[in-house]
């Protein structure tokens, strides 16, 4: 039979589907507990405030070396099939080969540092770790800052973030590796770095992107067969007061599309306050989109 797996992420009760398996026996002082903490929802916690108190560094973080990659058997814990937060259903990837993304990446400190982590394990601010809502744990992916080209490799061991278009939620030297621990936020891509994979080969992947400038940013609110469809949504905004906005048309192999899009944007700022007013007309499902300029 299924059983129900109970998982705690940074003030998070992730309740989920997991593999096949013998159910442990879970005492009622546990259970009882268990029902009072996933009645409340720590509201710090939705959100992605940081951490903004004084930070006393022991160490230097830049010289905190990155995440090595290297063959981990997945965890239990951490990994079930699907789960549920917010009223939103996530499921995790059976395989983090070939998984490449682009959006924005927060960070996560001092109020964290110390507590347990997903899959068990201890929340360290000053490791290379990181939080994603469906990579398999652990995973390692190298993520980039858009803006400065700055990289690291972090180990995934956490869930999160569960903002809108939020990808990924790092540590707090990770943040600062990146230049982005100030702001708090930042565009950024995160590519799955394979264990046995040489510097080489990674260093040569790493540099054709490096050789794209990052140009605009839109947040992609549907997507129609049919032109007629989305200039009807574009209107929609247009009456909604969302004045800028475009409609992208692609054609890959043969699938012709008509994309309407929310753009230019500038700041991770302005795309939270644009989410609002599209939440506001009804239009929850949003897509970050960020374009790069060709080489």
């Amino acid at each position: 039979m299924n059983e129900i797996t109970l998982e705690r992420s940074k003030g998070f009760l992730l309740i989920g589907k997991a593999h096949n398996s013998v159910a442990k026996v879970i005492s009622c002082t546990f259970l009882s507990l268990v029902f009072c903490i996933s009645c409340t929802i720590d509201p710090d916690v939705v959100s992605d405030q940081q951490d903004w108190q004084s930070v006393k560094l022991p160490i230097d973080v830049m010289a905190i070396p990155d995440a090595v990659p290297r063959y981990e058997k997945r965890t239990r814990a951490g990994n079930p099939v699907e789960y549920k937060v917010l009223g939103k259903q996530y499921r995790v990837l059976a395989d983090s080969k070939g998984y490449r993304q682009r959006g924005i990446a927060s960070w996560y400190g001092k109020k964290f540092h110390g507590r347990k982590t997903s899959n068990g394990e201890v929340y360290d601010m000053y490791a290379m770790t990181a939080a994603h809502k469906t990579l398999p744990i652990p995973s390692y992916v190298r993520v980039t800052n858009l803006k400065n080209q700055r990289s690291v490799v972090v180990r995934v061991n956490d869930r999160g973030p569960f903002h809108q278009n939020r990808i990924i939620d790092l540590s707090y030297t990770a943040a600062v590796k990146l230049g982005i621990q100030q702001a708090g936020t930042g565009f950024v891509e995160v590519v799955t770095v394979e264990p046995g994979i040489t510097e080489k080969q990674e260093s040569e992947t790493f540099d054709d992107f490096n050789k794209q400038a990052l140009t605009s940013v839109y947040l992609q609110i549907g997507a129609f067969n049919n032109q007629d469809n989305a200039r009807k949504l574009q209107k929609k905004l247009i009456s909604g007061q969302i004045i800028n906005s475009r409609v992208q048309f692609s054609n890959k192999q043969g699938n012709e599309m008509y994309k309407v899009q929310v753009g230019p944007i500038h700041s991770v700022h302005q795309a939270d306050e644009v989410n609002e007013k599209l939440a506001f007309l009804g239009m929850m499902d949003t897509q970050l989109i960020i374009e790069n300029l060709a080489p």
